[in-house]
């Protein structure tokens, strides 16, 4: 071992068996401390911060820090060394820290220098704190046990050539079924995006790989340390395309500290409101339409449903339609309880469109109704004779429940069906893209509780939303606080998504909106993204592509089979990578129908493996076996792409996204196996980056 690199193991030794000891004899000493279930409230916030430090220090035990900068302020005398963990640490009875939340404004320059001899600064609570770093260090620690010490930036040797050597060793581990957490390796342009402000809507596209979703759960971890006395977890929220995905990434807020963080399907979050009031047609109808095979899928255009009624336009008409239904909602004409006794309309007009006017539509109508109900009241009072007085209540009653048939309540599901008479719903039945329309009529009615509201919201995949979606979860989101991403060369639902993120951007204003682009992929090899690369430009995607980390691995095996072998041919597939140190492998169908037969085969050849559908809550590791719309989001240690022939994989921009997102899937082998002709999206001349020989 370099002398160098022996002395550096040796520091990081002594200071890992300084904290330990540290952080142990603190949790021995707050675990003696019994739980206080009193109601002095200072005790209870005593309590509470004891509960939150047990907490931080339980987690810091195997793993207290992953990072060491060292930073000489300016007019300071010398470098000061700080550790920086998933979770500050404070020294006992001193104003030392331990370790540096990697939130905190000092930590930030462990992410954002990148090398140099210049000074670098960071932003803090006292403004702009400028000085010079001396030394950048990753350490990686398990277990309280030490195993690996790089420096990726020393200013007497001017050098960052360890970084990407630190990097590739993380990104070469294996995974398993649930996203991990990212603050060891977090990239300088991933940080800008975390350390946002938090009155911005932020439009992320981001090419697959790129830790986009991971970023946006670590900008929610951020935002919580950053605006501590301004938001709650609890009135945050993420969307996630379906609940399985949901469960992938279930560990990663745990893991950085963070808890009661809303967690959603946009569609079970509306249904939610709408209180049940409609159900959701089954989505494997719509899905099985838009990703048939052959030429009777249908095209997807701006006049696709899903797209119509997701759009802005559609919104304005929905407006405007309401805005003429309330000039009407009222009865025309004046309540007479009986004769002689006459409540001019004027009179309900003004109650209805001044008094009342600031309240939802429901409520306005509930508020005018009580008032007319306390009028008759006051009306009856002065009325002495008891039968006559009687006779009158009963007769008014009448004719006040005659009154209000020509001024009906209004569930969001009847008024959006009185508005446009032509959408009818089976049994309440409505589609995905209702959902966005019915809650903008909800809220006309009812408006939103202050309880509804979010500080703010993560949208995943957002390139499958609508501008309509986007549109109504800007109503329930305070500052238009938001995390938006995607990426539009995975957009495969695009029949009721977006084609451009300015579909999204126009939405806000510009000085309260910001638009990042994350160009690196760090999940495949190089092999991989640049076949990947390669499929979407021969279906004539002209987008961002993914740029790889220097990461090389095994070329993509593409393997021409016969059909009655392809079952043989998947099985030794599966062997031969099962083999090797791969823990979770996937193969990917071109359709769910595809899938659910590959799974049989699967099981009755004593395969172990697990299937994966449209209705599944946990992703389980393992093998798995899906269709490719839902591997998105995803990643395996390999990936077995089946039938990628010209059949299943056309030329057409669609199945080059699903292909793309098909292989994009993978850490480290990928492999395709077809019949008759390769799909047109292949090239097989492509021999830098693609194999077609059985691996020996």
């Amino acid at each position: 071992m370099d002398e160098k690199i022996q002395s550096a193991y040796q520091e990081e030794m002594l200071r890992l068996e300084h904290t330990s000891k540290k952080i142990d004899q603190q949790l021995e000493r707050l675990q003696r401390i019994p739980a206080y279930y009193g109601k002095d409230l200072t005790e209870q916030v005593l309590d509470s911060m004891r509960e939150q430090s047990r907490r931080n220090l339980s987690k810091a035990v195997d793993e207290p820090y992953f990072g060491r900068l060292d930073f000489q302020e300016s007019g300071k005398g010398a470098p000061t060394p700080y550790y920086i963990g998933k979770a500050g640490i404070e020294e006992e009875g001193s104003s030392k820290l331990l370790v540096i939340d990697w939130r905190a404004p000092v930590a930030s320059l462990f992410y954002s220098f990148t090398g140099g001899l210049d000074a670098a600064a960071y932003d803090s609570p006292d403004g702009l704190i400028d000085g010079l770093v001396y030394l950048k260090r990753n350490v990686v620690i398990r277990k309280q046990i030490l195993q690996r010490v790089v420096d990726t930036f020393d200013r007497e040797q001017d050098s960052l050539a360890a970084h990407d050597e630190f990097l590739l060793y993380r990104l070469g581990e294996n995974k398993d079924n649930k996203l991990r957490d990212i603050v060891s390796t977090i990239q300088a342009e991933q940080d800008r995006i975390i350390r946002a402000a938090k009155n911005t809507a932020l439009i992320i596209q981001g090419v697959a790989g790129s830790g986009k979703t991971t970023v946006a759960l670590h900008r929610l971890a951020y935002l919580l340390y950053q605006y501590r006395d301004q938001i709650r977890a609890e009135k945050m929220i993420i969307f996630a395309p379906n609940r399985m995905f949901l469960d992938y990434i279930s560990s990663v807020l745990p893991e950085l500290g963070v808890g009661d963080i809303q967690q959603n399907t946009f569609s079970d979050w509306a249904l939610d409101i709408l209180e049940q009031e409609v159900k959701l047609a089954d989505p494997t109808v719509t899905l099985n339409t838009w990703f048939a095979i052959g030429p009777n899928r249908p095209e997807i255009n701006e006049h696709a449903p899903g797209r119509f009624k997701g759009s802005l336009s559609f919104k304005e008409d929905l407006e405007q339609k309401l805005a003429s239904f309330e000039q009407i909602y009222i009865p025309s004409s004046s309540f007479q309880p009986w004769e002689g006794k006459v409540l001019p309309i004027q009179t309900i007009h003004e109650w209805f469109f001044v008094e009342n006017n600031h309240y939802p539509l429901a409520k306005r109508r509930d508020r005018v109704v009580a008032r007319i109900k306390r009028w008759l009241e006051m009306e009856l009072e002065p009325i002495w004779e008891m039968s006559r007085k009687k006779e009158l209540k009963q007769k008014s009653a009448q004719k006040l429940r005659t009154y209000l048939k020509s001024w009906p309540e209004h569930t969001a599901l009847s008024l959006y069906q009185l508005l446009y008479p032509d959408t009818q719903f089976k049994h309440k039945t409505v589609q995905h893209e209702d959902l966005a329309p019915l809650l903008f009529v909800h809220c006309r009615l009812h408006g939103i509780p202050s309880e509804r509201m979010f500080d703010h919201v993560v949208v995943d995949e957002a390139q499958d939303f609508s501008p309509f979606q986007i549109a109504v979860l800007d109503m329930f989101t305070r500052n238009r606080s938001f995390t938006i991403l995607g990426d539009l060369s995975q957009g495969i639902h695009a029949y009721q998504g977006i084609m451009d993120w300015k579909e999204f951007s126009s939405m806000f204003p510009e000085e309260q909106s910001g638009y990042f682009e994350l160009e690196r992929s760090y999940r495949s090899t190089m092999e991989i993204i640049q076949f990947a690369n390669s499929v979407l430009s021969r279906g004539g995607q002209t987008g961002l592509l993914a740029v790889p980390v220097f990461r090389s691995g095994d070329k993509v095996r593409i393997l021409q089979t016969e059909k009655s072998e392809r079952m043989k041919m998947l099985i030794k597939a599966l062997n031969r990578i099962r083999a090797g140190s791969s823990s979770t492998i996937a193969v990917i169908a071109r359709t769910e129908k595809q899938s659910e037969k590959l799974y049989g085969n699967l099981q009755q050849a004593g395969i172990p493996c697990n299937s994966i559908s449209s209705r599944q809550r946990e992703y389980k590791g393992g093998i798995s076996v899906l269709p490719v719309y839902l591997a998105k989001g995803l990643e395996f240690d390999a990936v077995i792409l089946m039938d990628v022939d010209g059949e299943h994989y056309t030329s057409s921009i669609i199945d080059a996204k699903l292909l793309y997102v098909g292989c994009t899937r993978c850490l480290h082998e990928l492999w395709l196996l077809y019949s008759g002709e390769a799909s047109p999206l292949v090239d097989l001349q492509d021999r830098e980056n693609i194999s077609t020989e059985f691996p020996q």
